[in-house]
């Protein structure tokens, strides 16, 4: 399968990956539209990165403007199969404070009619997704996370909320009734995406606030989410590092043959302009 190379999203205040050698920008064009904005890669030690700014350069595009197809099919125009996610969330849990890292490993869906699949237009695949993260880069996500020794919570359900406006308290009681840990507005369709698209794939989120449920907090601000995160910054910039000197991940997992069994059209049938535009992703099954 070729050199194994890293994909990386930033989220909010995350926008660089520094100590990149051989830096180049890369502006794309996918058969689903325009990337958020041109892909960043280049090296750490011996290890290929490829890194997006989900929102754009000077953070342009609302969560329910990204266009998440363009921007995981870019990936894997790139070469990318492993694709870490960083995102700004609100805690739902007492235990995870302003400051502490998760790596989530479910997602209920509260978003409203976003593109969170590549298929349809005469070829249907039904991939399964109980398991929505990748346990082999989570896990080596975790390893490099103890080892900074940083405050961190393994596994918890991420809340995906359409946005941009946050919660109301009585949503974020609701998604506490749960048993959610973090809430969000943008991982979710990337997860989904990403299994159809073959990738492995894990989020590392940031909490920065208590969303609004909390009642001795100030409530949720763009302000207090950002001076949080940035505070953050250099230790998710750190864990890029800790992740590419452990690349690519121990273990094995089925993500990268997520389509196996997973298409139930008759591919031979699938309509040209269809069979064009999923060529990349689907190429195999067209065979024949």
């Amino acid at each position: 399968m070729g050199e194994a190379i890293l994909g990386i999203i930033g989220g909010s205040g995350l926008y660089d990956v520094e100590g990149l050698a051989d830096r180049e920008s890369v502006a794309l064009e996918t058969p689903f539209g325009q990337p958020s904005d041109a892909y960043l890669t280049g090296r750490l030690g011996d290890v290929r990165v490829v890194f997006l700014a989900r929102h754009g350069a000077g953070h342009r595009l609302m969560p329910s403007e990204v266009n998440y197809r363009a921007n995981i099919h870019g990936f894997r125009q790139l070469g990318a199969r492993h694709l870490l996610s960083f995102s700004a969330v609100g805690s739902l849990r007492e235990d995870i404070r302003p400051g502490d890292m998760v790596l989530p490993d479910q997602f209920f869906d509260r978003t409203k009619g976003r593109q969170a699949s590549f298929f349809g237009e005469g070829l249907v695949a039904h991939v399964t997704f109980g398991d929505p993260v990748c346990q082999a880069l989570c896990g080596t996500m975790a390893e490099v996370l103890a080892g900074l020794g940083v405050r961190y919570h393994r596994g918890g359900t991420y809340v995906c909320m359409e946005g941009p406006v946050f919660s109301t308290r009585a949503e974020s009681s609701f998604y506490r009734s749960l048993g959610a840990s973090v809430v969000g507005m943008t991982n979710l369709p990337e997860a989904k995406l990403a299994r159809e698209a073959e990738m492995c794939y894990a989020t590392l989120a940031l909490a920065t606030d208590y969303d609004c449920w909390h009642a001795s907090e100030a409530e949720v601000s763009v302000d207090a989410v950002l001076e949080v995160f940035r505070q953050n910054v250099a230790v998710a910039k750190r864990a890029i590092l800790g992740l590419a000197a452990r690349f690519p991940p121990a273990g094995t997992c089925a993500c990268q043959r997520a389509l196996d069994g997973a298409i139930i059209s008759d591919p031979r049938r699938a309509p040209p302009e269809t069979r064009a535009r999923l060529a990349l992703l689907a190429e195999r099954f067209f065979r024949g």
